[in-house]
């Protein structure tokens, strides 16, 4: 729970200043703090509260489970109403839960086992106390904690990510599609090099992002309720006649999941680091679009358009910065560093089960909320921009030597075609543009020296560097 605000300033021991306690909560971190609005929707999946939550449902479910394949001797199907109302301990809970579950947690000194006794208080009024015993039948913590956090993680990727994810690559696709046929001086190594169109560009950057949400989009989400070393032990020493293998299998595939028959005490979480590897992939590419983005305002391909009251810097007023990108760099950074840490830890556990993992999972949220925030920030940043199509179209007229390229290649397409005088054309060029700028009128004399067939001259005479861009807005298509 996040600490109280102060309600005034005092001195602490060391003579800090310190904040005296209230009664309003106060976060320590950003994202439940002043990012909170951004990245709400992920409480409802990754937070602690959800978490409970989810342990909630996994024990309920496994209850009605079992009761219902008649697993156990003398504990048949449960009736319909019964069903309704131990699923109803899921959807009611709230607040008052989580705080019921922090008081027997500071009993039991155990997060799962507060939620058996928290479920077991509730059978009676259900009329079926005497189920009390089968409310964590058979489980070891890990079975619920493995399956509440792929429910959870599943439910904020598909739910909450994908969805912001996906719509800001509609945006960037929206913006491809409009820009298609906008020339722009391309840069390798940061110089000038061949014309590209903007909407071309885009189009790239849709192109790279739209992979790795396919990839995350497939994403298997594994669970496993197997017992205290993935054995079964308990379950076959308690009922031997049961199938426990085909029970485990439905339970986990009828949550939604996919069932892995091999584990340790944990599931492997294999399946995380493989799903954080390709959300990780994701923001360094987002990353790359916030870089390459900020650099083209700052040479003025692109306008912001200034937001009524805001101030750009507190000492000069001419200024909008762009700091939604610089925002989500830096969030994209923090994701990125926590989904590492967790692809790496994650996967590794000592012998049959160590508590690294438990630890780290309690971070999921913290990795997404920062990604969200700054999926989000791009979002917001994007739509402030206007293309500058005069300063683009600038920028290619006094750029004519980029048609060195273009022209060499064509001595060496007349040359193949038994045209004269087309020798060494590469180094003609070179001799010509490399280190210096070329105007319309010197490029259009050389080309007119050159002695090229009058098809070949007319051709490159009505080249210009913003005609010299090839196929790329035909290839602003593939994205269909």
């Amino acid at each position: 729970m996040p600490e109280t605000v102060a309600a005034a300033v005092t001195r602490t021991p060391s003579g800090r200043l310190a904040l005296a306690a209230s009664p309003e909560p106060i976060a320590l971190g950003p994202l439940d703090g002043r990012y909170q609005s951004a990245v709400a929707p992920l409480v409802d999946y990754l937070s602690e509260a959800a978490l409970n939550r989810d342990r909630v449902a996994v024990e309920v479910e496994w209850l009605i489970h079992l009761t219902s394949n008649n697993v156990l001797p003398g504990a048949g199907p449960l009736t319909t109403e019964q069903q309704e109302k131990l699923r109803a301990i899921v959807t009611e809970f709230d607040s008052a839960s989580v705080a019921e579950l922090a008081e027997i947690e500071a009993v039991t000194v155990h997060d799962v086992k507060a939620v058996e006794y928290y479920i077991g208080r509730r059978l009676p009024a259900i009329g079926i106390e005497n189920l009390t015993a089968m409310v964590h039948f058979g489980c070891t913590s890990e079975d619920i904690n493995n399956l509440s956090y792929a429910l959870g993680v599943k439910g904020a990727v598909e739910d909450v990510w994908l969805p912001a994810a996906s719509a800001l690559v509609n945006q960037i696709e929206a913006m491809a599609e409009e820009n298609r046929a906008v020339p722009m001086l391309s840069r390798t190594h940061g110089q000038p090099a061949t014309p590209t169109t903007l909407g071309k560009e885009l189009a790239v950057i849709t192109h790279r992002l739209s992979r790795q949400l396919d990839r995350v989009s497939k994403t298997q989400y594994l669970g496993k309720i197997n017992g205290a070393t993935g054995t079964y032990a308990a379950h076959v020493a308690s009922v031997p006649g049961a199938d426990w293998e085909a029970v485990a299998q439905s339970f986990v595939e009828g949550l939604g999941l996919t069932w892995n028959p091999l584990t340790t005490q944990i599931e492997s979480h294999d399946w995380q680091a493989e799903l954080y590897a390709d959300v990780a992939r994701f923001n360094r590419i987002l990353h790359n679009v916030c870089t390459d983005i900020w650099s083209y305002i700052s040479i003025g391909y692109f306008r912001q358009i200034p937001v009524a009251g805001a101030t750009g810097s507190s000492t000069m007023p001419h200024k909008v910065n762009p700091i939604r990108f610089e925002n989500a760099e830096a969030n994209l950074e923090i994701s990125n560093g926590l989904l590492d840490t967790l692809g790496a830890t994650l996967v590794t556990s000592r012998w049959q089960r160590d508590l690294t993992d438990s630890s780290s999972q309690r971070n999921i949220g913290v990795a997404f909320g920062h990604s969200l925030l700054a999926i989000s920030n791009v979002a917001k940043g994007l739509k402030a921009l206007d293309v500058a199509e005069e300063v683009l179209a600038s920028d290619l007229d006094t750029n004519w030597e980029v048609l060195g390229e273009a022209i060499q290649m064509v001595m060496r397409a007349e040359a193949i075609a038994g045209v004269e005088g087309m020798e060494n054309p590469y180094e003609r060029l070179k001799d010509l543009t490399r280190g210096q700028r070329v105007d319309a009128v010197r490029m259009q004399e050389f080309v007119s020296s050159l002695g090229l067939s009058s098809e070949a001259e007319a051709r490159l005479l009505a080249l210009t560097p913003g005609k010299y861009t090839g196929i790329a807005d035909q290839l602003v298509d593939h994205l269909k």
